[in-house]
């Protein structure tokens, strides 16, 4: 399995397609992993599709939590493209995925093709991230996949028309069975880190300005329309501050799995804009 060492000594998992069209770079949301693309992966054969575990994450070594933040897991995605020897790519970033293109819009817009936003944005909305935070870093109390891929099915608002077998697939991505029940596959210690960056009492922030360096640049945003995270005024916002592909799609919460038919329309069309591979 391919993995590549970060600047502070980390072994990070990545995977790469190889393919002819232009770089894309698959990052994940907050507490998951490269599986999140497995169900879009085989559609987007005119790309080359490069995925990555963040630290912490998956099949990634775990590190000093003070480090699970938004410019180090950026730094990590730079050292990728530079161990792959690409000078640019585009990031196509699921939720956590999304913020970390922006921090790269901020240190190293030079590095950026294009962005394709997936149900995120500058703005998070507070009552969306109150829901992740009461989740993340606890063990699941389900035994089995089955009675987590069955809990998913009829307790994730939001959803609908998902088939039982795609349930079953994410269970399997994020969950760990073990003697005593399911695990999570990620470092719980995230959950420190993520109420470090993202104190939910405090006074909203945004990324506006770093969103607006990406002007220029192709760009692209899916929202599940029930999103409780990407509000529908922000994607709107989004769509008036710079010329993208956009579409919501129907039945789907916090996040899109991206193979749906209005998530494919958007993407599609995006990697069609999106400029040759530019190695370094």
């Amino acid at each position: 399995m391919p993995h590549f060492t970060t600047s502070d000594g980390l072994s990070l998992y990545y995977d790469d397609t190889g393919g002819p069209g232009p770089a894309v770079l698959c990052l994940s949301g907050l507490t998951r992993n490269a599986t999140d693309f497995d169900y879009v992966l085989p559609h987007l054969k005119d790309a080359r599709v490069i995925r990555m575990d963040y630290r912490g994450r998956g099949q990634s070594d775990w590190a000093d939590h003070s480090t699970y933040t938004l410019p180090r897991e950026a730094q990590d995605a730079l050292e990728l493209m530079d161990h792959l020897g690409l000078a640019k790519t585009a990031i196509l970033g699921t939720s956590r995925g999304g913020l970390i293109a922006l921090t790269l819009a901020e240190i190293a817009p030079e590095r950026l093709t294009g962005v394709c936003f997936n149900d995120i944005g500058p703005v998070i909305e507070t009552a969306g991230l109150e829901v992740i935070l009461v989740f993340i870093g606890r063990k699941p109390f389900w035994k089995t996949r089955a009675e987590a891929a069955e809990a998913l099915a009829s307790r994730l608002p939001g959803f609908a028309n998902v088939p039982a077998s795609r349930w079953a697939e994410e269970a399997a991505h994020h969950f760990v069975p073990t003697d005593t029940g399911l695990d999570i596959n990620y470092d719980p210690k995230l959950r420190n880190a993520v109420l470090a960056e993202f104190d939910p009492r405090a006074p909203a922030s945004d990324m506006w300005p770093q969103f607006d360096k990406l002007a220029g640049r192709p760009l692209a945003a899916l929202r599940g329309i029930n999103s409780d995270i990407l509000s529908r005024d922000t994607f709107e916002h989004m769509q008036a501050r710079a010329p993208m592909f956009a579409a919501e799609v129907a039945d789907r919460a916090h996040v899109p799995f991206l193979d749906e038919p209005e998530s494919l329309a958007v993407l599609t069309d995006w990697i069609a804009t999106l400029p040759p591979q530019d190695p370094s």
